[in-house]
């Protein structure tokens, strides 16, 4: 009620203020038409003319509410008399569609509700016509219709929801966050936009200044405490008219989040923790998890664990996982239940980062923990993480290197037995005592083959063969002088035909597989047998070296192109071994300084064997030699074959298998049948074939042949069964007879020259088809029996019955 009576009496204030103005409009332009008019014709002013009418500006309430037009004023020209002659126009911004104005009158209307907010004010122009002629009576004057402020507009906030944070135990009065709102209306005009804040829920924990918006903590640090609560939603309100009453009223929602600071030190769960562990268990093998809680979040709920006493202060550690921010304990040295049943250890847990302002470096929590050994069935323990056993390289064989031992951990004390691992030990060289565990030799050892020796010795328990375990034991052999020394490399000099007497041609050292303690010692000197008339003598350098010395001033390559010394090597070590090597001395011929010039066939050589590129070139040499052979050979085939039988005196010497059907009558070189046949017409040839053809005995024989048919002093070779006594006889006789006669011969060489020899029998109706027989006599012979055989052989005879004119 209050407002609408303060509203009405605006309007009244507006009005009066309205018809001051027109009338003062009124008045001003009819002063300025009077001074018009007073002035003579034609004479022009100097000072500027005033016009008759003018208004500076119009007030309009927004917002209107009635029902008919809003008036805003009158304009009045003193050129209207009232007759009706007069016109008002109106242009500018809204003319005619806001404003509208009386044209007869003046009276000045606004035709709808009008809102400051969007538009604060409007500029128009006014004058006045004839109506009858259309011409000014006025010049066109410039106005401004003002709007008056209401307050219509209640305060608008930038945000619907702010969120603030403030850490939690501040100060009293420590600044949170500022909220800002706004008012559309003017604030040129009245309270209409003056605002004011205030809290409206949020009490007691935060205030608000009525003045700029600044959320501010109200009460003190043991009152804003994060884990007791640690969200808050505050309410603002902002007022306009001043906080007065009637103004109109905008809110809005702070949520305000207490940050963590680390007030709260960590603390464990419970006071004391147990947990068990086997005793096998590894270096590194978690025990157990122990927890802390800190109120705290974050960083500042961060922390980590440390043993600081307790008898397994060394046997077990603790680190902090960090997804979880627990102690993890751990096992860090080896344990025996037998040793030590159990543990007890004391934990401590702080913060990995503490506030000075809220907590003591003191600020820490202790806990018991105790860990308890589990027993198991171990496997042996030897006593040595490593055994090293020494022998001598000539040590029999049975003789002991060392013994190992090993128990069983457990209260039990089972039996152990010893074994060799074979496959450390393939060659079965060592063995060891089952039951005391002595290492032995098997075989007898050679240093100079191998020095060291790498076994494995297994100790197993008797009663349970799962439990073993294993020792290296490792064998290093002594070396003992069984080696004796030899020349260093293979040595051969020359020396020259004229020289001098004591002239050193060589300096020989020795090597030896042996390895003394003392480092070796070699001595040299003249073998016994080359001491006596010897053409070169040795002298010992004493460094494990010598000197060849020829101990006379010439030698002759002609006479002897090669001498042998015989050079003893001793070493010096204890049992003493020698050996005796030879150096070749070749006499060469040299020129005046000494250098070889002539020396034997034999090439002088530094070192045994051939070089790679002497192989390869002997190698191929063999190829191509291969390759000759191989040409020549086939080059002699192609050729014709000489006649095996040079004359009809040698054909019982050379009796040869033939594997043809022969030549026909035109094999005039084939082998003659016919002297085997009649060995009487060839007894002339007896004498000559008594003798091999391939071979020529260099002594005669020192027996006489047997002429017994088929007797030797090995056995009887007897005719075949059946054969005629005639021809067929003879020639049986005379291939025993040749058989007989080389297998008595004493002189005859390691291999049989003698052919297969092979009697086909008789009684061929065709007899032979061989020509052998074609070279025993130069007549003429009858083929017409080949008609006998039949049409396949008809024409053979004709061929061979032809005179020789017919192939002439």
């Amino acid at each position: 009620m209050r407002t609408i009576i303060l509203a009405i009496f605006c309007v009244l204030c507006l009005g009066l203020s309205l018809d001051a103005l027109s009338l003062n409009g009124q008045r001003t332009w009819r002063a300025n038409r009077k001074e018009a008019a007073a002035a003579p014709r034609g004479e022009k002013l100097l000072k500027r003319v005033r016009r008759g009418w003018m208004w500076n500006q119009f007030f309009l309430q927004e917002e209107y509410t009635g029902s008919d037009y809003q008036y805003i004023g009158k304009l009045q020209s003193d050129q209207d008399h009232g007759n009706g002659l007069v016109k008002y126009v109106l242009s500018g911004e809204g003319a005619g569609t806001i404003f509208v104005i009386d044209e007869n009158n003046g009276d000045l209307h606004a035709t709808r509700r009008l809102d400051r907010e969007e538009k604060a004010f409007y500029i128009l122009k006014a004058t006045v016509v004839n109506k009858r002629t259309g011409q000014k009576l006025e010049p066109e004057t410039e106005f401004i219709i003002k709007l008056h402020d209401i307050n219509d507009n209640e305060p608008h906030f930038s945000q619907e929801v702010y969120t603030g944070t403030v850490p939690e135990r501040s100060d009293i009065g420590t600044s949170v966050i500022q909220v800002t709102a706004t008012d559309a209306d003017d604030g040129m005009y009245g309270n209409s936009a003056k605002l004011v804040y205030s809290i409206s829920q949020g009490h007691p924990y935060f205030s608000v200044d009525p003045n700029t918006g600044v959320i501010r903590t109200a009460l003190g640090p043991g009152d804003m405490d994060r884990e007791q609560r640690e969200n808050y939603q505050v309410v603002i309100e902002a007022k306009d008219m001043a906080g007065q009453r009637g103004g109109l009223t905008g809110t809005t929602m702070v949520n305000i989040t207490l940050t963590d600071v680390n007030d709260n030190p960590p603390r464990f769960t419970q006071s004391i923790y147990q947990f068990r562990v086997p005793e096998s268990s590894k270096s590194g093998t978690p025990v157990g998890r122990i927890r802390a809680a800190d109120k705290d979040v974050g960083k500042n709920a961060e922390m980590y664990f440390t043993i600081v006493s307790g008898d397994g202060l060394d046997t077990f550690d603790i680190f902090t996982d960090k997804a979880t921010q627990e102690g993890v304990i751990t096992v860090s040295k080896p344990l025996d239940y037998e040793k030590k049943p159990s543990y007890t250890v004391e934990i401590q847990v702080q913060n990995t980062q503490i506030d000075p302002r809220f907590m003591s470096a003191g600020s820490k929590d202790m806990a018991t923990v105790r860990i308890a050994v589990e027993d198991e069935d171990e496997p042996p323990l030897f006593d040595k993480d490593s055994y090293l056993m020494e022998v001598k390289e000539d040590a029999a064989v049975g003789t002991a290197l060392g013994s190992v031992s090993a128990i069983d951990p457990d209260g039990a004390r089972s039996i152990v037995k010893y074994a060799i691992d074979r496959r450390t030990d393939m060659d079965h060289l060592f063995n060891v005592h089952p039951e005391n565990g002595s290492v032995f030799l098997l075989k007898s050892l050679d240093r100079e083959e191998a020095a060291w020796h790498n076994i494995s010795v297994i100790a197993i328990e008797l009663h349970n063969s799962r439990q073993s375990s294993h020792v290296s034991v490792f064998i290093h052999l002594l070396d003992v002088n069984d080696n004796a020394p030899t020349f260093a490399t293979v040595y051969e000099t020359f020396v020259c035909e004229r020289t001098k007497a004591g002239q050193r041609i060589q300096t020989v050292s020795a090597v030896d597989a042996d390895e003394p303690s003392a480092g070796h010692k070699f001595f040299f000197s003249l073998a016994p047998e080359g001491t006596y008339r010897s053409n070169f003598t040795i002298r010992d350098n004493g460094d494990s070296t010598a000197s060849i010395l020829t101990r006379r001033a010439s030698y002759s390559r002609l006479q002897q192109s090669m001498y042998l010394v015989p050079v003893v090597i001793t070493d010096g070590d204890f049992p003493m071994q020698s050996s005796t090597g030879t150096l070749t001395v070749r006499v060469c011929t040299c020129d005046r300084e000494g250098n070889m010039e002539l020396c034997n066939a034999q090439p002088l050589s530094s070192a045994p064997g051939l070089s790679t590129g002497a192989l390869i070139a002997i190698l191929l040499c063999a190829i191509i030699l291969l390759m000759i052979v191989v040409l020549f050979t086939a080059l002699k085939r192609q050729r014709k074959q000489e006649p095996l039988i040079i004359s009809k005196e040698d054909v019982r010497d050379n009796v040869v298998s033939y594997n043809d059907e022969g030549g026909g009558e035109e094999d005039t070189q084939a082998f003659d049948i016919g002297a085997l046949r009649h060995p009487q017409s060839t007894a002339i040839l007896e004498e000559s074939t008594k003798q091999r053809r391939d071979i020529i005995p260099t002594d005669t024989l020192l027996y006489a042949p047997y002429r017994q048919h088929g007797s030797c002093s090995s056995g009887l070779l007897m005719p075949p069964v059946g054969v005629p006594s005639r021809d067929n006889g003879d020639v049986c006789e005379f291939i025993n007879q040749r058989v007989l006669d080389n297998d008595c011969n004493p002189t005859a060489p390691p291999y049989d020259s003698l052919a297969t020899y092979a009697y086909e029998g008789a009684g061929s109706v065709a007899e032979s088809l061989s020509s052998l027989g074609s070279m025993s006599s130069e007549a003429d012979q009858d083929y017409q029996y080949l008609s006998d055989w039949g049409p396949r052989f008809r024409k053979l005879a004709d061929l061979y019955g032809a005179e020789d004119s017919d192939f002439s």
